[in-house]
């Protein structure tokens, strides 16, 4: 159907390239255009109302409508709308949100350096690393590792760590040089041989990491691995029992950094404060986004510890100048509002919130839909999961990608009132505003249901059909 003339959707169509969209296909079937938001609930341009089951994108932990925030902003803009941190130049916010974050840190941090998006803090903690090295007189330690389904960005280094095809096809990505190794994905259900357990699925994982690292020239070129807690865009990965502690023995082993990109498993999300607590993580550097500032305002943050502060501290001394940032790196109303951010989580007790809610969640999915005819697997932490379609459920087999289930669903999904995001393998993920309740959850929940039976007879009348 054809846009109105000068509607909206035809003036979206005429202007807006879109992120992750099919660019042709748009051209055709148009925008879906969001006016107002309150609670974990968006609406449309005819008013009505869906909620929104991934936050937006993994993001809007206070919802739609936290005027807290709001004020935050508006007092800051009228006090210092603006002002940079190049040449030691500094602002109260900046100074105050650094120090809070190393306070709420899962591991001792130095300092803290501000960005604008997650893609920007994962491209700056790689020039940190390859810089510290350089400082340090190790040039050939450059070497990072990440893994297959990861997600770190879509800056063409940060697109370069991430391990999905979409971001690479076409990209010319990951950058050329082989400095960027994947390794396994920690999906048992997927990647586990017949009969291995979780803990023997990590060890393998552990000991084909190592194999990759001394393959690669061990100590000497290896730097860095990178990891999501629990891995978002690449499906919603958990990942299986004692991989992390045997992924860290490892590094160690090679002094290898840890970098945990928290920008979707921060402030929460898990059920802890941070991914890093609920996965014994102890990281070496920390990257934050997102929910920092309920992504009210763009805003990421890098911590590093005091060992790889002190190499960027030797080699800017050395050249004069640390020549990395942004304009708006540390924006003091940005940073006002993630201070008021993490105030709100502190005096609300929204950690604890979403734990609770979140064990509600995890068990509401497995009860609805583990047994369901196109559910393959049911899987999450916290306020994070995802249910994976699948055309046999006992061989682990997805649906045919001609038949666009995940795509599908999300229509279907819009017509009943909830917002889904479909990803690899048909996917579907959830990660709604921290502040749900239990009786949100369970509407969620219940149009998501029938969205899915929808699916599912048109697919078995499809399978008819064919025969």
């Amino acid at each position: 159907m054809t846009p109105p003339r000068n509607s909206n959707a035809a003036r979206d169509i005429a202007n807006v390239l879109h992120p992750y969209t099919d660019a042709k296909a748009h051209l055709q079937n148009g925008p879906l255009v969001i006016t107002r938001g309150k609670g974990v609930k968006i609406y449309d341009e005819q008013g009505k109302e869906y909620i929104e089951a991934l936050a937006g994108l993994w993001c809007a932990s206070l919802g739609f409508d936290n005027e807290r925030l709001v004020k935050a902003a508006t007092d800051q803009m009228r006090k210092l709308p603006f002002y940079h941190s190049f040449t030691a130049k500094s602002h109260e916010p900046m100074i105050d949100l650094a120090e809070m974050l190393i306070e709420r840190a899962p591991a001792p941090m130095s300092k803290v350096f501000f960005g604008n998006s997650g893609s920007e803090a994962n491209d700056s903690a790689l020039k940190m690393i390859w810089y510290m090295n350089n400082a340090l007189g190790r040039p050939k330690k450059k070497k990072v590792f990440a893994r297959l389904k990861a997600y770190h960005g879509i800056t063409l280094a940060a697109a370069s760590l991430t391990g999905l095809p979409a971001n690479h096809k076409l990209f010319d990505a990951p950058i050329a040089g082989g400095r960027f190794c994947h390794v396994g994905t920690p999906h048992h259900y997927h990647e586990a041989k017949p009969g291995e357990t979780e803990e023997a699925f990590a060890t393998r994982l552990a000991e084909e990491l190592e194999a990759r690292i001394i393959e690669e020239g061990g100590a000497e070129e290896c730097a860095a691995f990178w990891a999501e807690p629990v891995m978002g865009a690449g499906g919603v990965i958990v990942p299986p029992k004692t991989y992390f502690e045997k992924v860290q023995a490892v590094l160690k082993k090679y002094d290898m950094l840890f970098v945990a990109d928290e920008v979707i498993c921060g402030f929460g999300r898990t059920g802890n404060y941070w991914g890093s607590l609920t996965f014994n993580i102890q990281p070496d550097i920390l990257v934050c986004a997102k929910a920092l500032s309920s992504s009210y305002l763009p805003i990421s943050a890098v911590m590093v510890n005091e060992k790889v502060f002190q190499g960027i501290a030797e080699g800017s001394h050395t050249v004069g100048t640390w020549g990395h940032g942004f304009t708006y790196s540390g924006h003091p109303v940005a940073a006002a509002v993630a201070i008021e951010t993490l105030k709100i989580y502190d005096e609300t007790n929204l950690i604890a919130h979403a734990a609770e809610v979140g064990a509600h969640m995890q068990a509401e999915l497995r009860k609805r839909f583990t047994d369901h005819p196109i559910v393959g697997e049911v899987r999450g932490v916290g306020l994070i999961g995802a249910i994976e379609l699948s055309s046999d459920k006992a061989a682990r087999k997805p649906i045919d990608p001609a038949k666009k289930a995940g795509a599908r669903l999300c229509k279907l999904g819009e017509e009943n009132g909830v917002i889904l995001r479909a990803m690899i393998n048909d996917s579907m993920g959830f990660s709604p505003p921290l502040v749900i309740t239990k009786q949100e959850v369970n509407e969620m929940l219940d149009r998501v249901g029938k969205s899915l039976d929808a699916l599912a007879v048109e697919l078995r009348r499809e399978s008819i059909a064919a025969v």
